[in-house]
């Protein structure tokens, strides 16, 4: 049963994407464990809550993934709104949108009002991915590749963490260093926030490139709410209005890191607080 007593973060708004339940990349424990230190009034499922092209190549659903679903959906009953707007990889979802399952409203897209009056565009964002739109077999060609740095990247930190070493991901390294792939997320990031200035809105709140982040975008506040499968990040608005993304990756690093040893005891260093804060960039 739900516990107020272990409340941690208390917010008004929280948006949360690309979880990938049904991979073995999705990082569920850490997951679980925020949506247990969380209290909201909203939650915001912003796309790719389940990764229906994983599933369809093999069947991979751990009782950690149920018991996801099953906080969501118990949130849901204690009164939490929940909306889920549906993204590439949950696309089967889309049939459903305007229905509600178990208190979760399916929708397309929507718009969310702030405590300070400022409207956001909820969006996945697979719509502005050029790949995904012109190429789909692409788009399912890298996707496979992603899962295989993935897997890859297992068994090197499972390495790194025998040798006291913190633990690295390859994929994040790629996407951050690649020049071709830093152009991508920038493109993609200015396309979204010209959207939603063409629909009048003050800002967006989107996900798909696995990359948290708040800035203006040429008047315009782009927030990505980042993932749950390498960055562990949300969005979140507090009750005065103001917006910051909460990154629970220390608990990746330290799932990771070794038990105390001779060896171990001297690489490993003070562990960093469990919720490392963005400030916002205001718009």
């Amino acid at each position: 049963m739900d516990d107020d007593s272990a409340v941690k973060i208390d917010v008004r708004t929280v948006w949360i994407s690309d979880l990938h339940l049904g991979t073995p990349g999705c990082q569920a424990q850490a997951l679980l464990d925020f949506l247990r230190d969380v209290k909201c009034d909203t939650l915001y499922l912003v796309g790719d809550i389940i990764d229906g092209w994983q599933l369809r190549r093999t069947w991979y659903w751990p009782q950690l993934h149920n018991d996801v679903v099953q906080k969501i959906l118990r949130k849901a009953r204690k009164g939490v709104r929940v909306v889920f707007v549906p993204g590439n990889h949950d696309e089967f979802a889309r049939r459903y949108v305007a229905h509600n399952f178990g208190g979760v409203d399916v929708a397309e897209e929507c718009i969310h009002v702030t405590a300070d009056g400022r409207r956001l565009w909820v969006t996945h964002g697979d719509l502005f991915d050029g790949v995904i739109q012109c190429a789909k077999w692409l788009a399912y060609l890298g996707d496979a590749a992603y899962e295989l740095s993935l897997k890859v990247n297992r068994w090197f930190n499972r390495l790194r963490a025998r040798l006291g070493l913190p633990y690295w991901s390859l994929s994040r390294y790629l996407k951050l260093k690649v020049k071709r792939a830093v152009s991508y997320v920038s493109d993609f990031e200015t396309a979204v926030a010209h959207e939603a200035r063409k629909r009048g809105a003050d800002g967006v709140v989107c996900g798909h490139i696995h990359h948290a982040e708040i800035r203006e975008i040429e008047g315009v506040l782009y927030c990505n709410d980042g993932d749950w499968v390498e960055s562990l990040t949300a969005l979140v608005e507090h009750h005065d209005g103001r917006l910051e993304i909460i990154d629970r990756s220390a608990s990746l690093e330290a799932a990771h890191r070794p038990l105390p040893g001779p060896v171990a005891s001297v690489q490993t260093g003070v562990l960093p607080e469990p919720d490392t804060v963005l400030p916002q960039t205001r718009a």
